[in-house]
């Protein structure tokens, strides 16, 4: 797939003064939620309707989702507000369904971006449709499927597309449901800068008092539009309550939100700017020159231990710096998170060049 490609057209087409809203509630409950949330919606930013029609689970036995019957309630939300509709589709049936349906947007979610057979059964099924189709990432932090799955779209003849990212799953313990990796995503639009790219703070808070903060991240990065759940009655939502949030809170966090622009022509701007560039060049190049310099101490050291056949990992020591670097990082105002990410990267790249000494 070419990234010179530009995918973006349909969302020019909208003419809007403000990045894209897709909100709405994680699942369709009733006729009656549908309609109402939609009614509420309709008279704010919010361009798109969305609603969850079939709702995987991570195990049985929870709300899957009202199924098809959904979809005929969507479409009298569309009739009486004009709202464009967007729904999740994971199989050939839940698209053809869709369509018939007239839903507008289709997304792919990361539960079934992981499955490159799952994608392309999807593709198919669309094949000849002018949909709009967006890709949220996958589950684990792999840009490789999730350009996999937006490639297999494209081939297929799909050339409205985009990618929302909704963060991504992790054993460790933090304050976002799916950790946000932004640096995967800034990655996917460095490569394909013509492509939208979204943002659901939703799934990646897990939490609605942390939806302006993180959807102001995704602006401050330039992101295209958010997706965001809201819900009449978010306490008692069947599913993900503690997610979304009101119609009026949605409006609230619009006001708060700031939209940045690219450039601008004030004085000393641009000048004050490259000279701040050049400060960030010069800085990370020595950066780098103190990582190699580590490095090369960590083979001397690996050479040592062959030596006098000592293992590689010492986990007291490890632990003992571990602990200090935390206390350094704090100290400098950066972040625990940031700081463990690093220096574990850190850590492991040691290891590796202790252990070509060990050979």
């Amino acid at each position: 797939m070419e990234n010179t490609i530009n995918f973006k057209g349909w969302v020019d087409a909208f003419e809007l003064t403000h990045p894209m809203v897709i909100a709405g509630p994680c699942s369709a409950e009733t006729e009656d939620q549908v309609i109402q949330i939609a009614q509420q919606l309709k008279d704010s930013d919010v361009s798109v309707f969305r609603a969850g029609i079939w709702k995987p689970r991570t195990r049985p036995g929870g709300f899957e989702g009202v199924g098809a019957i959904g979809l005929k309630w969507m479409q009298k939300a569309k009739a009486e507000t004009g709202l464009l509709l967007a729904t999740e589709v994971a199989n050939a049936a839940h698209v053809k369904l869709a369509i018939e349906h007239d839903i507008d947007i289709l997304w792919i979610g990361a539960r079934t971006t992981v499955n490159p057979f799952a994608v392309q059964e999807i593709a198919d099924a669309l094949k000849g449709s002018d949909k709009i189709v967006l890709v949220k990432n996958p589950v684990n932090p792999d840009l490789g499927l999730w350009i996999g799955a937006i490639e297999r779209l494209y081939n297929a003849g799909i050339t409205k597309l985009g990618a929302i990212h909704r963060g991504f799953s992790t054993y460790e313990k933090t304050i976002y449901r799916n950790i946000p990796e932004w640096q995967i995503a800034i990655e996917l639009q460095s490569r394909y800068p013509k492509l939208p790219i979204f943002c659901d703070p939703s799934h990646i808070t897990g939490n609605r008092e942390m939806i302006l903060e993180v959807s102001q991240q995704a602006l401050d990065l330039n992101y295209n539009g958010l997706m965001i759940e809201t819900h009449t009655d978010p306490e008692n939502a069947w599913s993900d309550a503690a997610q979304q949030v009101t119609p009026t809170k949605l409006k609230e966090i619009f006001k708060d939100l700031r939209i940045r622009k690219l450039t601008t022509d004030a004085d000393g701007y641009n000048e004050e700017m490259q000279k701040l560039r050049r400060d960030i060049d010069f800085t990370d190049g020595k950066l780098f020159d103190l990582l190699g310099n580590r490095m090369q101490i960590a083979e001397k050291m690996g050479a040592l231990k062959k030596e006098e056949n000592i293992a590689i990992l010492q986990s007291q020591r490890w632990n003992e710096v571990f602990k200090k670097m935390l206390e350094m990082g704090e100290a400098r105002g950066l972040t625990q998170d940031f700081v463990e990410r690093i220096f574990k990267a850190i850590h492991q790249e040691s290891i590796t060049h202790q252990g070509k000494m060990m050979k």
